[in-house]
């Protein structure tokens, strides 16, 4: 018998550490986790925001080969996990049929659905500079569900720059979407997939989630769509993670997809 594993992808502005908690409620129930930093990740995001000198200018082609390369390196196809950015990036996945499942939370809009006006406003800064937001920006457009004390909290630990090429990619600024926004929609024969939504969330609104599930309509494959009321975009990391977490738990269990894989 053989750990199914999951694989954890984090989403701008957040370090990889924002999935701790998460890794330790999975592994409790027996999963193997993994929460790869992106390429070039300091240690922690105390490190990140004081770098000197920016970090990688990864974009978005490389951070979802990046991650391609990451779930491939498992015995067993794992459940791939993402939030914002990890959300496109694990639809992108499961659709070319990596990984036997996929969570998609707050996900970046994919194909020709366009951004919202908050993900561009936090995102449209100069064009060659990574971009890193204020606490009290954060507080605004990111945790806007949870309290300033909470927030500032968050911000503490898990706050990171985010590339500017990635955000270039996803269309921040006006400029066209990079290609790597396109996800097999249709695929028949994918893993299940569950998209998750924020009601309170202001970089990707629930409308957005919901027009992203409408673009599945046309598959036979298992797409479902659960909205969180009162939550906002920090929802993988504030007070109410627990609440998403088992609810992802349940919907992998019901869906056959058990701690372990009892095919090996």
């Amino acid at each position: 018998m053989t750990r199914t594993p999951v694989v954890f992808i984090h989403g701008a502005w957040l370090h990889a550490l924002s999935w701790e908690c998460w890794e330790d409620s999975f592994a409790g129930r027996g999963f193997l986790t993994c929460a790869p930093g992106w390429p070039g990740e300091a240690a922690t995001a105390r490190e990140a925001r004081a770098r000197s000198a920016p970090g990688p200018d990864i974009g978005l082609e490389a951070l979802t080969t990046y991650f391609a390369e990451v779930v491939r390196s498992f015995e067993v196809p794992p459940v791939i996990i993402g939030h914002s950015v990890g959300g496109l990036v694990a639809q992108h996945l499961v659709g070319v049929e990596l990984g036997q499942a996929a969570v998609a939370i707050a996900p970046v809009p994919i194909n020709s659905i366009a951004l919202e006006e908050g993900y561009q406003l936090v995102g449209g800064g100069p064009v060659d500079a990574p971009v890193l937001l204020s606490a009290e920006r954060f507080r605004e457009d990111f945790a806007n569900a949870v309290s300033a004390e909470e927030s500032d909290r968050l911000y503490e630990r898990y706050v990171v720059p985010t590339p500017g090429r990635l955000l270039r990619d996803l269309g921040c600024g006006g400029g066209p979407r990079h290609p790597g926004v396109r996800v097999d929609t249709g695929n028949m024969t994918r893993g299940p997939l569950l998209l998750v939504s924020g009601q309170e969330d202001f970089l990707v609104p629930d409308r957005v989630t919901r027009a992203v599930y409408k673009e599945y309509g046309d598959s036979r494959a298992l797409t479902e769509l659960k909205q969180f009321a009162d939550r906002g975009h920090s929802l993988v990391v504030d007070s109410g993670w627990q609440f998403i977490a088992r609810y992802v738990l349940g919907w992998l269990d019901e869906r056959g997809i058990r701690p372990t894989d009892l095919r090996r």
